[in-house]
């Protein structure tokens, strides 16, 4: 996949925090979507021996949800441990990964924020503006805002509120399992991003997307140890 926006990763807390200041105004909270063909589904696992991390890529056929290209990259940790800038640490591998793909997604899922961040702008938006591709935040617990727990079938949400501000839905994918907190990322509205993780959600609480990629990466791990 090819970049559209680049900057530079080595970075200090306070110039990254400016950095997703600044590019948080170019997200785009509207659906600009084409067909979906292929979903693709991203996640990063640490090894708990070393400085080693391993990203995964796993792209997915959006109708069926049969996996059908698998990447995963190993590097080191190049960025510390940073509630808030965690796309800092987990982009540049996964960016690695994205080059090697054989086929080209439509759509990202991020296990993680996008706009439920605290500057509205976390890997889902990063992701999504650096390659200005339509990309969703589904993370498995909220980093900010707070929220009413919705009802307890699948397809309930509730919005996820900060300061008066709806920065995401949090949405249960199953029946009386616990709900995922959705948000846009980028070039997709809340609504279209939360029928996307429903869609993708057939079975599980999490979608088929980060399931795969999270298998990925922990296969990924293995091998490293």
């Amino acid at each position: 996949m090819e970049l559209k926006t680049t900057h530079r990763w080595d970075l200090d807390e306070q110039e990254a925090m400016e950095l997703q200041h600044q590019l948080a105004l170019q997200v785009m909270k509207e659906d600009a979507l084409e067909p979906v063909r292929y979903v693709a589904g991203v996640d990063v696992a640490y090894s708990e021996q070393n400085d080693k991390l391993i990203a995964g890529v796993a792209i997915l056929e959006a109708d069926s949800l049969n996996l059908v290209d698998t990447v995963m990259v190993e590097e080191s940790v190049s960025f510390p441990y940073i509630p808030g800038l965690f796309s800092f640490r987990e982009l540049p591998p996964i960016m690695k990964a994205f080059e090697q793909i054989s086929i080209l997604p439509q759509l990202i899922v991020c296990d993680g924020q996008g706009l439920a961040h605290p500057r509205r702008f976390g890997l889902a938006c990063h992701l999504g503006v650096l390659y200005d591709m339509p990309t969703i935040g589904c993370g498995k617990t909220k980093l900010s805002g707070s929220y009413v727990e919705p009802d307890i079938q699948r397809g309930s949400y509730s919005p996820l509120m900060d300061q008066h501000e709806v920065i995401g839905n949090v949405l249960r994918t199953q029946d009386g399992v616990k709900p995922v907190f959705v948000s846009i990322g980028h070039r997709i509205s809340l609504t279209t991003a939360c029928e996307w993780i429903l869609k993708l959600s057939p079975t599980f609480r999490l979608p088929e997307t980060t399931r795969q990629a999270d298998q990925i990466v922990r296969k990924g791990l293995k091998l490293t140890q």
